[in-house]
């Protein structure tokens, strides 16, 4: 198998996989990255310091420190875990008991961003970078959806529905 062809053999197919496989597919990925995620929220590289010798308070960051390095890793991590957890939401929508899955991953966004202001010192935290790395996810998504929704209204609505018996394009609204 050249790379090439293992890279296309493992790539979504629509004429084997259902929406469903998909779906179970994308929740796992979803769930493992929120588990990394709010691990590393919640114990930092390099861990905290344990004393408050030479200064430093017990429960900070010991890579907080090194301002610029520690907000690159505080930002992407909160915009890793901030998609995952809208990927969670997003694919239980309708699910039974999606309130609690909301009630559950709220509550773990708040435990996460309590945690990272926990063990940042105060004079680092910088809650607008903070916040608009975990909304921005939330903002991208609802955007995509606005501009979808536009662009769709220009176009006649029978372009947009494809029934799945017939993936050709071809179906009983284009007939009429």
């Amino acid at each position: 198998m050249t790379k090439k062809s293992w890279f296309r053999y493992f790539q979504y197919d629509e004429g084997k996989e259902t929406p469903a496989d998909a779906r179970n597919v994308l929740l796992i990925v979803a769930g493992l990255i929120a588990a990394v995620t709010f691990q590393a929220g919640v114990n930092p590289p390099g861990g905290v310091w344990q004393d408050d010798k030479d200064g430093h308070r017990p429960g900070r960051a010991i890579y907080s420190y090194r301002t610029k390095e520690f907000y690159v890793f505080l930002i992407s991590n909160t915009v890793a875990f901030s998609t995952s957890i809208l990927l969670v939401i997003s694919l239980t929508h309708r699910f039974p008991f999606h309130l609690e899955v909301i009630l559950a991953t709220t509550s773990m966004v708040v435990t996460y961003a309590s945690s990272v202001f926990a063990v940042t010192p105060d004079e680092l935290v910088k809650f607008r970078y903070i916040l608009l790395a975990a909304a921005a996810p939330f903002i991208i998504r609802c955007l995509l959806q606005v501009w979808t929704r536009l662009t769709m209204e220009e176009q006649p609505y029978e372009k947009h529905i494809v029934f799945p018996e017939n993936r050709g394009g071809q179906n009983e609204l284009n007939r009429v």
